[in-house]
């Protein structure tokens, strides 16, 4: 059992991440960061919750390039294949969901 307070979590660098579970080969890990992250296509599907911050999330469809700008509370699902990148505007706490050992 554990409490975890997402809005005081910090990290020494971008994208250090806490591991909070492992359930069934699905982990769950709580990310600070205030700088972008690089394309990559997860080993799977992925959830990314912005609990704190303001990011931007660049994804690739039918070769297309699009950004959606995530605020606090939303959820971005990156499907199987999905290439996509993070770009936080400032410090960004984010709560990602996938394959244990994924990008």
């Amino acid at each position: 059992m554990q409490i975890i307070r997402s809005k005081t979590y910090t990290s020494p660098e971008a994208w250090g991440g806490l591991d909070i579970a492992n359930m069934n080969g699905i982990s769950t890990r709580l990310h600070w960061t205030d700088q972008p992250y690089k394309w990559h296509v997860n080993d799977g599907e992925e959830v990314f919750v912005v609990l704190s911050g303001i990011v931007d999330m660049y994804y690739r469809r039918e070769g297309n390039e699009h950004c959606a700008t995530l605020q606090t509370g939303d959820i971005f699902h990156a499907t199987v294949g999905t290439e996509h990148f993070a770009h936080p505007q400032g410090e960004a706490r984010i709560l990602v969901i996938e394959k244990q050992g994924s990008v």
